[in-house]
């Protein structure tokens, strides 16, 4: 089977921020008048999520990095304009560095998110989270399981790269990620099992679905899945990034992980199967500290340096990078998180700054570039 050509491997990203108040910084529950007001460009998307306190914009699709930066601005630009017609902005972090669930205005009123709050009950109260989606393009249905196999052992590495949620309630959590302790949680989330093929997959689904363990496809809540709307392959993974650079890396890295497993795939090469018990040992350890201490090596089976296991990484992908002209731009902005730390470092230090929550959110909101100063 011939390798797919580049422009097959499209790349798009879901971003989910919450809203906050421009003057207490505290979470407002305006998504629906906002989402109302809001004018997307065609082919992206701003929409309610979850929460009433949260919104989440879809990307247009794109074969470009640069298209792709340009989408994500723009996307934040409006999102953040429209927001503060009503005295509110967007923050883009993982969780609210201060904010109670108790306080968050409760679930959007839509039948799947209520059907959510009658089933799974304060679960569903307390996901006051906000994730990063990227979709990369698998043509190929049967291919995708194969790659979606292939890319699991990477996960917890793409958590502690994207690690932007400290805080909970409040609290520093001593987690990089809080948000992903949060997420699963879920019955439904968490890095899949390997599937031996795609009748496989699709007889697991469907197990799911005859036991009401899931409603439709889209509650599978795993960190990589095949996309229920698009002919994508879905990572769920990720923070929110604090900037779009960031952003734009890690969906720059995520794709080129997947044209790299599609060509092993392709190429008929042994696929890796790590223990289950490894790679939730694995997965906790990148949410617990991010890059700041040793990360679990799946495949050598050793708790090695974040730094060397992040090359590792970066090595392997680095020639798919390279092949579309995308590593310069990727390549930057790891040089700055190696440098600057993590979005869970920065908050932490921004923490250290504010003397207030207000002072504290205004400062996060300038670390993200924020498209609209504050008045």
């Amino acid at each position: 089977m011939p390798a797919a050509p580049l422009e097959d491997f499209t790349v798009g990203v879901e971003e989910e921020f919450f809203l906050v108040d421009v003057e207490s910084g505290a979470l407002r529950t305006d998504a629906t008048d906002i989402v109302q007001r809001a004018e997307p460009p065609d082919g992206q998307l701003i929409e309610r999520e979850l929460k009433r306190s949260q919104v989440e914009t879809g990307s247009a699709v794109c074969v470009g990095l640069d298209d792709l930066r340009r989408s994500l601005t723009g996307l934040r630009a409006e999102l953040d304009r429209t927001a503060a017609e009503v005295g509110a902005r967007i923050l883009a972090t993982g969780t609210h560095p201060t904010a109670h669930w108790i306080g968050d205005g409760g679930v959007t009123p839509a039948p799947s998110y209520e059907l959510l709050l009658d089933i799974y009950g304060l679960l569903t109260d307390e996901q006051v989270v906000c994730g990063c989606h990227i979709h990369v393009g698998v043509l190929d249905p049967h291919l995708a399981i194969d790659v979606m196999n292939r890319c699991r052992s990477w996960v917890p590495v793409l958590i502690a790269l994207s690690a932007n949620s400290p805080y909970w309630l409040g609290r520093d959590t001593a987690y990089a990620s809080y948000r992903t302790e949060i997420f699963h949680r879920w019955p439904t989330a968490g890095i899949p099992e390997h599937f031996a093929d795609r009748a496989d997959y699709e007889s697991v689904v469907e197990q799911l679905r005859e036991t009401e363990a899931i409603d439709t496809p889209a509650r599978l809540y795993w960190d990589i899945r095949p996309s229920v709307r698009y002919p994508t392959l879905e990572f769920r993974a990720s923070d929110t990034c604090l900037t779009v650079d960031e952003s734009v890396m890690v969906a720059g890295l995520v794709r080129a992980l997947v044209e790299t497993m599609h060509a092993d795939a392709v190429a008929g090469r042994p696929c890796p199967r790590p223990r289950p018990e490894l790679l939730r040992a694995a997965l906790w350890r990148a949410a617990r500290f991010g890059l700041s201490d040793g990360l679990i090596d799946v495949d050598q089976h050793q708790l090695r340096p974040a730094s060397e296991v992040l090359g590792t990484l970066v090595d392997l992908v680095r020639p798919a990078l390279e092949a579309r002209g995308d590593w310069p731009a990727v390549s930057a902005t790891l040089d700055r998180i190696r440098r600057d730390g993590t979005g869970a470092d920065r908050q932490r230090r921004l923490h250290a700054e504010a003397d207030t929550s207000a002072d504290l959110v205004r400062r996060l909101r300038h670390a993200a570039g924020s498209t609209i100063d504050s008045p």
